[in-house]
């Protein structure tokens, strides 16, 4: 019987590197796999994987785990604590792998090259989730309807829709949810708070996309222009991209139908037909999106908010 790594593991490579190479140091085995350990206490944390047994319970939102590490780890939600701090940007996070993930956007440094579309990466976890966009594999599998995802934190998500759990809960009217930017959009429905300020005609927007997007409507300097038709473009990339469409070229090819396409997001977006997954969920109609992005937009329908109006497009 196989088990991943990061189930068995109770502190990190020491411990996985005493248990793996120096078996003669791990008295205790387990009677079902036979996999050793150094102490009765770490055999008996790893017992719980076979049994199911997850004796260990948060009393904010009662969810369980197989060991105490973990359920410290998960209190962390709702404290709100941040231990793990960057050094160079003072940015706090409630993990030290997500620390460690974070000190890539600094270094810039992906010493994980994929050996069939030659694309880097900063880690190697973020490397074996990437190929499975190659294999069409999907490792992680939700214990009650057998739907299978290729990230771990795509079935976590999903988990909450069988579990009901709602981490994330509002502060002043008691309302839960399950994704920590749900309960962000809600918050404005209280506040009404609008920071972001177009310096031009001073519109305020509760988000920085909704005013990035406002900005686009006063852009009327397009200097990048099309040779081919003279269209004019507010962004060289832009003009790149559009340029595509007089070549017909599609640099971007789906490995698994051989479908082109011609910008990389057109690619990702239609990578996830194959996967059909759907992790985002609407709180309050349950509708799913393979995309982040796909439910901050929808939620709008339901907030009623119109952040791609303008006040000098309705002049």
């Amino acid at each position: 019987m196989n088990h991943p790594k990061e189930e068995i593991q109770t502190g990190g490579r020491e411990y996985y590197e005493d248990c793996h190479l120096n078996p003669q140091k791990q008295p205790h085995a387990c009677d079902v796999c036979s996999r050793t350990f150094s102490s009765k206490g770490s055999l008996n944390n790893h017992k719980f994987l076979h049994t199911g047994e997850k004796p260990f319970v948060c009393e904010v939102c009662n969810r369980a785990f197989t060991e105490k590490r973990r359920l410290n780890r998960h209190l962390l939600i709702h404290t709100g604590e941040k231990p793990f701090v960057c050094k160079i940007c003072n940015k706090a996070f409630n993990q030290s792998v997500t620390l460690k993930k974070h000190l890539t956007t600094h270094t810039n440094e992906k010493p994980y090259v994929c050996e069939m579309c030659h694309k880097a990466f900063s880690m190697r976890s973020i490397l074996n989730t990437h190929l499975l966009t190659h294999t069409g594999e999907r490792s992680f599998v939700c214990e009650f309807c057998n739907k299978a995802f290729t990230e771990k934190f795509r079935l976590n998500l999903h988990l909450r829709t069988h579990t009901g759990e709602k981490p994330f809960v509002c502060e002043i009217c008691n309302k839960a949810f399950i994704q920590k930017h749900s309960l962000s959009v809600h918050l404005h429905t209280h506040s009404g708070e609008k920071s972001f300020v177009c310096e031009i005609c001073n519109k305020a927007f509760a988000h920085q996309t909704y005013l990035n997007t406002h900005l686009i409507t006063h852009m009327k300097e397009k200097p990048h222009i099309c040779d081919i038709c003279s269209k004019g473009f507010s962004f060289k990339n832009d003009l790149q991209r559009h340029l595509l469409t007089h070549t017909k070229e599609k640099p971007y090819v789906c490995e698994i139908c051989s479908k082109g396409f011609s910008r990389k997001s057109h690619i990702n977006r239609h990578l996830y037909t194959h996967a059909k997954e759907k992790p985002y969920v609407c709180e309050i109609c349950n509708r799913g999106y393979s995309e982040e992005w796909h439910l901050r937009s929808h939620l709008l329908t339901h907030a009623k908010e119109k952040p791609y109006s303008s006040n000098v497009c309705s002049k």
